[in-house]
């Protein structure tokens, strides 16, 4: 993985958990402030799929779509389900 340096600034609070954070956990600074952003980036786009999931479905065209296609399906009358 390529790596590159940034500086950024931050409050000294934060400055000093961090440190006493990646101490205990035998991390480097940049290691732990990678995983930590990591993890909230992938959060972040778990939830913009989330989202975009509910915004479709929340689409009450498509919410009819989905309970039509249902009702279709468990008319076509089959004990055993469906073959795909």
């Amino acid at each position: 993985m390529h790596t590159q340096k940034i500086a950024i600034t931050m409050p000294m609070d934060l400055l000093a958990t961090i440190n006493e954070i990646s101490k205990q956990k035998g991390l480097s600074r940049s290691k732990l402030i990678s995983m930590i952003l990591t993890e909230k980036i992938i959060a972040e786009k778990r939830k913009q799929v989330r989202d975009a999931y509910d915004r479709v479905f929340s689409d009450e065209s498509i919410q009819q779509e989905q309970l039509n296609w249902t009702r279709w399906f468990e008319e076509a009358g089959s004990e055993e389900g469906q073959e795909w």
